[in-house]
């Protein structure tokens, strides 16, 4: 029953990260071509790989 409810959760997780991406653009120059990236503290920021900036 946990493992659903892990599977289901993990589901909802990958959904969001899709969503966010789907309408994520560069505020430089607003390409959408944005990586993900984990911080130096373990936090995300992006970087367009278009233009090199980069944000969190």
């Amino acid at each position: 029953m946990s493992a659903s409810s892990e599977e289901a959760e993990e589901a909802d997780e990958l959904l969001a990260t899709a969503e966010v991406r789907a309408r994520l653009n560069c505020p430089s120059c607003g390409s959408a071509h944005v990586a993900q990236v984990l911080g130096d503290n373990g936090g995300v920021s992006y970087v367009c790989t278009a233009c090199g900036h980069s944000w969190s």
